[in-house]
């Protein structure tokens, strides 16, 4: 296997990069950027895919496509020496590549790829109960949570996004915080306790979720700590005074909201929350957030 290899999932952008992709491999390779390409046939497989490059020799592995690509990347990548990642984005939400200043157009992100300086990122783990039962661990890269963004994010994903990441997300949060019923969270962040009605605990990495809300706007991808936002019994006022101030940045403080800091986040309720990973659902509270220092090898602009 070539010291490069391109993983790409051909369902991102709407399937439009699995179309695309011998354009895409053939414009890369004229701008300096060639290697192996491993194509995922199915949900999940890039994670296998990711290791079996970094096995094979791989120094670099570039995954092509959006969020959900960068997650399954990522769990065959997490603390693995010697191996670097670089993102090509194809998907519809770009919440990851934003928070690095990662170009969306393709010469530009091959550019980084090839010629970025490294920066060494944490990650998230995350223990929780899986849909099927019983206990299970994943990574995640950029944004966890426990609550009402994980309905919202369920609900996006099963629809088309052919508007693009951003308004699928916003009517998918309008339709679902119509009928969401909120209960009390348990919440515990390094050791410091919090309980109330609450929409949604957010433990963020990277600052941006939801096709470009900057929902934590200090939260640094290397600094040890997850940046922990806790959204409290919001009205539909609440929600729509305070929705568009999101997307700039501007929404907090709010007395609503409460952001804590901390590596390790604990999240309960009565009633099973969806947990949602990096725009993934893959199961429900009790769930407990840890945070892997410096686990993951990005390229990003100089």
């Amino acid at each position: 296997m070539s010291e490069t290899v391109f993983l790409v999932n051909p369902a991102s952008e709407n399937g439009a990069t699995g179309r695309r992709w011998p354009e895409f491999a053939h414009r890369a390779a004229e701008l300096g950027l060639r290697g192996d390409a491993l194509t995922s046939e199915r949900p999940g497989q890039l994670g296998e895919l990711a290791r079996q490059a970094a096995e094979g020799g791989a120094r670099l592995v570039v995954a092509v496509g959006g969020d959900g690509t960068v997650n399954e990347v990522v769990q065959g990548l997490a603390s693995r020496e010697g191996v670097e990642l670089a993102v090509i984005p194809r998907g519809t939400g770009w919440d990851f590549v934003r928070t690095y200043g990662i170009p969306r157009k393709l010469e530009d992100a091959v550019a980084v790829a090839r010629e970025g300086r490294v920066r060494e990122i944490d990650l998230g783990r995350a223990r929780y109960r899986a849909w099927a039962g019983g206990d299970a661990e994943a990574y995640f890269a950029n944004i966890a949570s426990a609550g009402i963004s994980g309905a919202i994010a369920k609900r996006a994903n099963e629809t088309s996004k052919a508007l693009g990441g951003k308004a699928s997300y916003l009517w998918s949060t309008l339709a679902v915080f119509a009928r969401w019923q909120n209960g009390v969270i348990r919440v515990r962040v390094d050791g410091e306790n919090r309980t109330g009605r609450m929409h949604d605990v957010v433990v963020a990495n990277g600052r941006y979720l939801g096709g470009g809300m900057m929902m934590l706007p200090e939260a640094e991808p290397d600094d040890g700590l997850f940046d922990v936002l806790t959204i409290g019994d919001l009205t539909k006022r609440d929600l729509l005074l305070t929705l568009p101030k999101t997307y700039r940045g501007r929404h907090l403080p709010h007395p609503k909201a409460e952001v804590l800091r901390g590596s390790v986040v604990e999240v309960d309720a009565d009633e099973p929350l969806p947990v949602e990973l990096d725009g993934e659902q893959p199961g429900t509270t009790p769930v407990r957030f840890e945070l892997v220092p410096r686990a993951l090898r990005l390229r990003v602009p100089r």
